[in-house]
């Protein structure tokens, strides 16, 4: 082969970038099983004062790639744990308040399911009626609720953050010191009621949570609350 015709080949392999060989390496993955020699050959920047050839350096990237693995299994099985207990307390309190003989008997399994297995540090179910009760349920007249709450109760929909100091005094009389509440108008074609959750830290509750447990609880309240205020 002449002078000329190897600068013209070097000028042609000159002329190939790194984006076109990675291309190709990636359209022919059994390359380095074609020419096992060249694996050798390659080595990359040091790693604890020396180099490492290409296989070692495979290696290393599986061993990443399993442990990065294993972390996100190990994520998806207490996500899992974690929604399996989430139903079941879930489910548990929705009986609960299905099984309820009374509104008082309804009020008190929401309060203690609240309270003592989901930790909610304040809960609250307020019934809209003709009476006025504070315990052992509590029944408001609805313009009453309609002039400390009347926003939420219009809106129907869950209100999660930080509330007015009016709507607190209204919806948590007796506690002091609530920085952020989650509420959610009770309905069954016309608002019923409402049911709230509080919490003493500000950012506990907020515009960016998930509101399905809350509203899903509304629902099974609104069944409930109709079926027992006419027995």
């Amino acid at each position: 082969m002449s002078q000329g015709d190897n600068k013209e080949k070097n000028n042609k392999i000159l002329d190939l970038s790194e984006e076109q060989v990675r291309m190709y390496l990636e359209d022919n993955r059994d390359f380095f099983e074609r020419h096992s020699d060249l694996i050798s050959i390659f080595e990359f920047s040091p790693t604890r004062g020396r180099a490492v050839s290409l296989f070692e350096k495979q290696v290393s990237v599986l061993r990443e790639r399993n442990v990065e693995l294993r972390q996100r299994i190990s994520t998806l099985t207490n996500n899992a744990k974690e929604n399996d207990e989430i139903f079941k307390n879930s489910r548990d309190l929705v009986l609960a308040l299905l099984d309820a003989k009374s509104l008082d008997e309804l009020n008190v399994g929401f309060s203690k399911a609240m309270k003592n297995t989901f930790k909610v540090e304040f809960s609250c179910i307020i019934i809209f009626g003709s009476e006025t009760t504070k315990r052992p349920i509590r029944i408001e007249k609805l313009d009453v609720a309609s002039a400390k709450i009347g926003a939420i109760i219009k809106g129907r929909k869950p209100v999660c953050g930080a509330l007015r100091d009016t709507e607190l005094e209204f919806l948590f009389p007796e506690s002091k010191g609530i920085g952020s509440a989650a509420v959610m108008p009770i309905t069954n074609g016309e608002p019923i009621g409402v049911v709230a959750m509080g919490n003493s830290n500000a950012v506990h509750y907020n515009s960016d949570m998930g509101t399905l447990f809350l509203t899903y609880i509304s629902e099974v309240l609104a069944r409930s609350i109709s079926n027992l205020s006419h027995q």
